[in-house]
């Protein structure tokens, strides 16, 4: 199998937004679902490249799992381009005084979530699984939260709680910089698909499966029914194991970030037991009655949203593709491209300030808050299953893009129905997450 290590270098790309032929501002740029180089090619001299990196350190032994948060570090983003477009000034992603990516209102119009966002959520805990602490995720969250006119969410109220693996509030892990940017995307995300929901952030010792596989049960153990996870690494014999240990909790929507490293499955996004979440670039259209489009998250054979099949997992029952004979990942998708990302608040090891993020790392929490939105999974149910049981209104069929090369075309290239890279769509609404 390809190397699957979702941590490498430095990412570059074209920015990929807006519609054919757009030119902004002197700004030109392609298509959706255009290839990086395409967009380049097709771009003037002007037009605005968006760099990007990884957060976390990259993982290097088996069993050790690598965050999938990519910030930003220079150029234009989607959303900046459309402020642009509506006659503001249109920030560097350098800018960090300003958010210049996707936000809550973006993300629910989006994905048909508004009017769930505004009325459904109270009482319910998304649970966000990291490794290592965050000291600033309280105050970093409330900055979020209050810029774009979200109820606090803080532990005096009750919404936020921080515990370590062991359930602990005060014997945390050690602080990591990378980590603390994964858990600022995380807790942004999750506040802007249910804003209403209670957040449960917990923080594993450090990044192996076993910690990690840890605070997954420590957060079901404290109640939460929705289990966000944005890590992930290479696969193993141990998986079956994992699986067992950590990820079989009916009645709880588990979901993992597919990865970034394009076309091949990783760990744990490849469990049977989880909702493995695929990444996708997603733009305003003038020129479809949703007011959106989407295609394929992928900027080179080596990075964008992962897919494929697993090697070691067995196939659910509800899964019933014919071009693996094992797990195959995604199920669903969400926004995850850089260059179309999302903005986020964070200032543990780097400025103070507005970042824009991709990556699968924030497709994984809007998916569970979404499942948030649907309600408690009914006892003994498997989420994973909700959306292959869904009407297709229910969801945005991606059918545009590609994430690599591979036999099985709709394993590494989006289609009509479902795909590998997106799985069988976005949520258009909670009907696809609903039991």
């Amino acid at each position: 199998m390809r190397d699957t290590n979702p941590h490498r270098r430095r990412r570059t790309a074209a920015a990929l937004v807006g519609t054919a032929g757009l030119v902004l501002a002197g700004l030109a740029f392609a298509a959706p679902g255009a290839s990086a180089s395409s967009a380049a090619s097709s771009a003037s001299t002007a037009s605005p490249h968006v760099t990007w990196k990884n957060v976390c350190a990259e993982a290097t032994k088996a069993g050790e799992m690598a965050c999938h948060a990519q910030r930003v570090t220079s150029g234009l983003t989607a959303y900046g381009v459309q402020r642009a477009k509506a006659g503001h000034a249109a920030p560097d992603a350098a800018d960090a005084s300003t958010p210049s990516g996707y936000g809550p209102s973006d993300l629910q119009a989006a994905y048909g979530l508004a009017s769930a966002a505004a009325s459904k959520g109270a009482g319910e805990t998304i649970a966000i699984v990291d490794a290592y602490d965050d000291p600033n995720a309280e105050a970093d969250l409330a900055k979020y939260r209050s810029y774009y006119g979200l109820s606090a969410c803080t532990t005096a109220n009750g919404c936020f709680k921080k515990v370590s693996q062991t359930g602990a509030t005060t014997s945390l892990p050690r602080a990591d910089t990378g980590w603390a940017e994964e858990i600022s995307l995380d807790l942004d995300m999750a506040s802007a698909t249910c804003p209403n929901c209670n957040i449960l952030l917990v923080e594993a010792k450090s990044a192996t499966m076993t910690n990690l596989g840890t605070a997954v049960n420590r957060a079901v153990t404290l109640g939460a029914k929705y289990v966000s996870n944005s890590y992930g690494g290479s696969e193993s014999s141990s998986d079956s194991s994992y699986d067992s240990s950590y990820f079989n909790h009916p009645g709880v929507a588990i979901t993992v970030s597919a990865g970034d490293s394009g076309y091949g499955a990783e760990y744990p996004a490849a469990s049977r037991y989880v909702t493995s979440v695929g990444g996708t670039a997603l733009s305003r259209s003038t020129s479809t009655s949703r007011g959106w489009t989407e295609s394929v998250w992928s900027t080179s054979s080596t990075e964008g949203t992962g897919s494929g099949c697993s090697a070691y997992d067995t196939k659910p029952t509800w899964q019933t593709d014919t071009g693996c004979s094992k797990r195959t990942v995604s199920d669903v998708s969400a926004v995850a491209d850089p260059a179309t990302g999302v903005a986020v608040y964070d200032s543990y090891g780097i400025t103070a300030g507005w970042y824009t993020f991709g990556g699968t790392s924030a497709s994984s929490p809007i998916i569970a808050g979404v499942y948030a939105l649907g309600g408690v999974p009914s006892s003994g149910s498997y989420p994973a299953k909700f959306p292959y049981s869904a009407a297709s209104s229910s969801l945005n069929d991606v059918t545009g893009g590609s994430n690599g090369s591979c036999s099985g075309s709709y394993l590494c290239t989006a289609g009509t129905g479902y795909d590998g890279p997106t799985g069988l769509g976005t949520p258009q609404g909670v009907g696809a997450f609903t039991g």
